[in-house]
């Protein structure tokens, strides 16, 4: 599997998930975002980019519970909790904002 968007392709496993990070960029996010049913609004980027932040600090994607906490810590308890990230990534905020964010799927995501 494959996504590709104005020329430059980008290889992905079976799942959807970049095979090399440093393919990405935003729109490969925004085509990734659209096959998963999403379109980008300046929350679901929010998310998005403070899980690339986190990965280049952790070398590591956060399970659902880790994120929910960071997002708290770092953007408040309204945007740090399961409702809001679920509203936003309905089929799991780790594994599916980790997916538009161009990351590894996280681990212990199914």
């Amino acid at each position: 599997m494959a996504y590709t968007v104005n020329g430059k392709t980008a290889e992905a496993d079976e799942e959807g998930f970049l095979v090399n990070i440093n393919e990405w960029d935003e729109e490969f996010a925004v085509l990734i975002a659209k096959d998963e049913g999403i379109n980008m609004t300046p929350e679901h980027w929010e998310v998005v980019n403070f899980l690339r932040e986190y990965y280049a600090e952790y070398q590591i994607a956060p399970a659902v519970r880790v994120l929910t906490k960071a997002v708290a810590k770092k953007m408040g308890p309204d945007k740090g909790n399961n409702k809001y990230l679920y509203e936003l990534f309905p089929y799991g905020p780790a594994k599916q904002a980790c997916k538009i964010a161009g990351l590894p799927k996280p681990t212990g995501c199914i």
